[in-house]
């Protein structure tokens, strides 16, 4: 039974690494700019064996540098989303847990906007967002440690507080903003978006979120073993406090970063883990690797999809929410029904 079991999850994990592959590759041929898939594989097996370049300029401009840089992009936000998304739901032990339970996206959101509405750049906008979400969550800490009967509780209310106060802030911003120019580029930005993500914030915020999910994915057996309970895991020589803070730290990394170049992307670090548990089951040492590949593929079709259904690009932000409420809504009442 348990080698069953075992094959069946080696099997999803291949499944989803060729359905990663597929959808990497299809993502260069979709687009207002469509690119044969023929002439894709001919000008990457050009580069490849170094051949000299006997297509368009236009075609390698758009796969180098316009589409490479955010099917990237993509594939690292939704990775590192599923990913901490997985890691809070098994630490928490709540399956309502995401990657902004602790405030990190409502700092994250704030910053972007304080740095939109004092007119900086692309590249200050991250770095504001990405350190105000590390301050969200610290400042978080510092408050859930004064609630010492139930630490882990006090954790998830101040994250409430603290993302509701970031919030307001972030509310207020809008409301002072120019309408005319401001407030646009500023509601924009919120609903999340990898039209604006360059090579250079593209290489900042790989140190984060790669660095995170794999602090993640070596604490994965850990994780399965606070799911059981402190004394448990204590029984298995496993350090609680600093298991619980490193992964806490990570999926905040993760989580801020993502946020700092793609806006807030909501629903991803919610629903992927949740399906990937559905197919192999509640073991971290396989759903996370499973969410990581699943989480990646579903941000890429629905960047493709934002990008190709009309020449105004959808923010990725509604599109996640259009397809991840139903299917939430579906794992929910179906697993009430079969209860």
């Amino acid at each position: 039974m348990a080698q069953s079991i075992q094959r069946r999850r080696r099997l999803f994990v291949a499944v989803f690494i060729v359905v990663y592959v597929a959808v990497f590759l299809l993502s260069f041929t979709l687009g207002n700019f469509h690119i044969p898939l023929g002439q894709l594989a001919h000008v990457l097996f050009g580069h490849l064996t170094g051949a000299a370049p006997d297509w368009p300029a236009s075609v390698q401009l758009v796969i180098f540098s316009i589409r490479l840089p955010r099917i990237l992009a993509g594939t690292m936000i939704g990775a590192g989303l599923s990913v901490a998304g997985a890691a809070y739901q098994g630490l928490f032990r709540n399956p309502m847990a995401s990657p902004d339970i602790l405030g990190a996206s409502a700092g994250a959101g704030f910053g972007a906007a304080l740095a939109i509405y004092l007119g900086l750049g692309f590249a200050a906008v991250a770095a504001s967002a990405f350190g105000f979400g590390l301050v969200a969550v610290g400042v978080v800490f510092l408050v859930s440690v004064r609630a010492r009967r139930s630490p882990m509780l006090g954790l998830i209310l101040a994250g409430i507080m603290i993302a509701s106060l970031f919030n307001a802030a972030t509310s207020y911003i809008k409301l002072v903003a120019d309408p005319n120019n401001v407030l646009p580029s500023i509601t924009f930005w919120l609903m999340g978006s990898l039209a604006n993500v360059q090579p250079a914030q593209l290489l900042w915020a790989a140190g984060p979120i790669v660095g995170g999910m794999v602090v993640l994915w070596l604490l994965r057996w850990q994780l399965n073993l606070l799911t059981m309970g402190d004394d448990e895991a204590r029984s298995m020589g496993v350090n609680t406090v600093a298991t619980r803070t490193l992964i806490v730290a990570a999926a905040t990394l993760i989580a801020s970063a993502c946020v700092a170049i793609s806006g807030v992307i909501g629903w991803v670090g919610l629903v992927i883990p949740h399906f990937a548990r559905l197919l192999v089951g509640d073991d971290n040492r396989a759903m996370m690797t499973v969410s990581l590949f699943m989480g990646a593929s579903f941000m890429l079709l629905v960047d493709d999809v934002a990008r190709s259904v009309s020449t105004a690009e959808i923010p990725l932000g509604i599109l996640t929410a259009v397809v991840g409420a139903p299917f939430f809504l579906y794992l929910v009442l179906g697993r009430g029904n079969r209860s």
